[in-house]
């Protein structure tokens, strides 16, 4: 998990609701995270990927359509994920007063 942009692109694709996660396309999370570059994007997803937390699909289609989203595996990062962001707001209030 290290590396600057993974924990981001897993938090997009946890989606906002706590409900089913989304299957978000490659464009969807260029915009969701304008301030990473796309070659650093494309990277850090085929890592995800490789270590069997993030899903991609192509569909074949021109032009071609790639989706991804969080496997079980992937999904199951969601209440570390959840207390590391509750411990970041702790610090950031104790940091302010």
């Amino acid at each position: 998990m290290e590396g600057r942009w993974k924990l981001v692109i897993i938090h997009n694709l946890f989606g906002r609701d706590g409900g089913k996660p989304p299957v978000m396309r490659f464009s969807e999370l260029e915009r969701a995270i304008p301030t990473v570059s796309q070659k650093m994007l494309i990277q850090q997803l085929r890592c995800l990927e490789r270590d069997g937390i993030v899903q991609r699909t192509i569909h074949p289609q021109v032009p071609p359509k790639v989706e991804y989203q969080l496997t079980c595996l992937g999904e199951a990062l969601r209440p570390t994920l959840r207390a590391l962001l509750d411990w970041a707001n702790i610090r950031k209030q104790q940091s302010s007063d």
